[in-house]
């Protein structure tokens, strides 16, 4: 097999037109407010769109999703129903994501059908889908081949397969299954691989399953933890609380930020923290491996939409999370390997916006930070840990026109109904705002749209008024349950 050409990177110019997409994509991207194409969608497009195999080397944040998928709803046989994409990810978090980003992308084909076959999922509602028909199937190795076992998922018309984040799925323990689905989906078909390193183990993979593949290298200075802030402050094991609650009362830049990750290395550090932070009136909740898919998205969803400010999390949530505008990241403990700290990082800065990282180093983990620097290429900026003499935003209540809250300043309601009872965001909007709901804009926040039913932000003073004026009428002529989520 050939060995890959390197492509250089260049400058993105000339907006998404220039790339080759059709004139309905362009318009929107324009809408979705992308103006310019990242490096490596500027690189990525044209080569996907030409049907070359690539391997893409680029960091968290880089714009990747949109690249691949973008090229792959413009190659789509829209009147097939039938398999014509495979999309590989390493977590359930991460294919909804990219699944997520693929309805946006394509939202002005009503024909679009994409399905995501996760593991931890019920996989009678993923044979439905692919009963009916699908477009687009992203899934986990562990599943996807499951339904090609199964004969569920017929990858004979698949023209492209994309692994997205190939090493994190190595590193997982999916090279068999990953090794068993490229060699299933029959040639000639296009192969895209996407992954943050590019071990020996990778490399084997590409040259047995791509045919002379174009090789894109997004640096790490392109990458969002270059655009980082990256502070390290000096802290004992008694000291950890009582230092991250003033980061989150006086983080720099000059105030308290609005939405923050704090990674853990345990679940029950995870829970430690969330309960200190609840006693200091901090709105938070927590994300670990144990928490069931339904209660993982619904805690996103209040992320998302601002109903919590504080999300606490294991690494399960370092890949794949869908946030945008994330203002903080702290390591309350700092990772054991860094490749974890460069992905936690990637949570922050993204979109070109710069971002806030922020270690709590203690004097045990000298080798840890060693390693850290070595890998980002930078030293992390020591400073001593803030002080604790002022009360956290937030524990005391607010005076007028102070900005911390004891509250979120949103509430996040469930509705009974979602895609597949026809319900658009702007369907829950005209309900709450219209005559019958009487809400001004304002007050109503982020809606999202599930396969069965639909989250809702409102403020937080709104929030039983809307209860009981949506569940009392109808949203396109239908009752649907509404309330808090149990």
């Amino acid at each position: 097999m050939t060995t890959p050409r390197s492509v250089p990177v260049s400058p993105a110019g000339g907006g998404f037109a220039a790339l080759g997409l059709s004139a309905s994509l362009c318009e929107v991207v324009a809408e979705l407010g992308f103006a310019t194409p990242t490096p490596i969608q500027a690189q990525a497009i044209p080569l996907l769109l030409a049907g070359r195999d690539l391997i893409g080397q680029s960091n968290t944040g880089s714009g990747k999703t949109a690249a691949f998928g973008l090229a792959i709803l413009q190659k789509l046989r829209w009147g097939e129903r039938r398999p014509q994409a495979l999309i590989l990810c390493p977590t359930r978090e991460l294919c909804a994501q990219v699944a997520r980003e693929l309805r946006r992308l394509g939202r002005r084909e009503a024909g679009l059908a994409v399905v995501n076959l996760s593991g931890g999922q019920p996989i009678k509602p993923q044979l439905a889908a692919l009963e009916r028909g699908v477009q687009v199937a992203v899934g986990t190795p562990g599943r996807t081949l499951d339904h090609i076992v199964r004969g569920s998922l017929d990858v004979t018309g698949v023209g492209i397969l994309v692994v997205d984040e190939a090493d994190r799925m190595l590193e997982m323990g999916f090279g068999a299954e990953m090794e068993q689905i490229l060699s299933g989906v029959p040639k000639p078909r296009q192969a895209v691989f996407f992954s943050a390193t590019y071990p020996r183990s990778i490399e084997a993979m590409t040259r047995a399953h791509q045919d002379n593949p174009a090789r894109l290298t997004v640096g790490d200075s392109d990458g969002p933890q270059a655009r980082s802030r990256q502070l390290a402050y000096l802290v004992d094991d008694t000291g950890r609380l009582d230092t991250l609650l003033a980061i989150l009362r006086t983080s720099p830049p000059e105030s308290a930020p609005e939405s923050t990750i704090v990674f853990c290395n345990f679940k029950a550090t995870v829970a430690r923290v969330q309960q200190a932070l609840g006693a200091a009136g901090v709105s938070s909740a927590s994300l670990h491996g144990d928490l069931e898919q339904r209660q993982r998205d619904f805690v996103m969803a209040r992320f998302r939409n601002h109903s919590i400010r504080v999300l606490v999390a294991t690494d399960v949530a370092a890949r794949g999370l869908d946030i945008e505008g994330l203002d903080l990241v702290v390591n309350f403990e700092l990772p054991f390997q860094p490749e974890i700290y460069v992905h936690r990082v990637g949570r922050t800065g993204r979109a070109g916006q710069p971002g806030l990282a922020v270690s709590l180093v203690g004097p045990q983990d000298r080798a840890k930070v060693k390693a850290i620097e070595a890998a980002i290429g930078a030293p992390l900026q020591r400073l001593a840990a803030p002080s604790g003499d002022r009360k956290v935003a937030g524990a005391d209540a607010p005076t007028a026109g102070s900005a911390g809250h004891a509250d979120a300043a949103m509430v996040t309601l469930y509705v009974s109904g979602g895609r597949k009872d026809k319900l658009r965001p702007g369907d829950i909007l005209g309900a709450l705002t219209g005559e019958a709901g009487g809400f001004p804009g304002a007050d109503v926040g982020k809606i999202e749209i599930h396969e069965r039913f639909s989250y809702v932000a409102i403020a937080r003073g709104s929030a039983k008024r809307a209860i009981e004026r949506l569940g009392a009428g109808r949203i396109k002529g239908k009752r649907f349950k509404v309330g808090l989520p149990s």
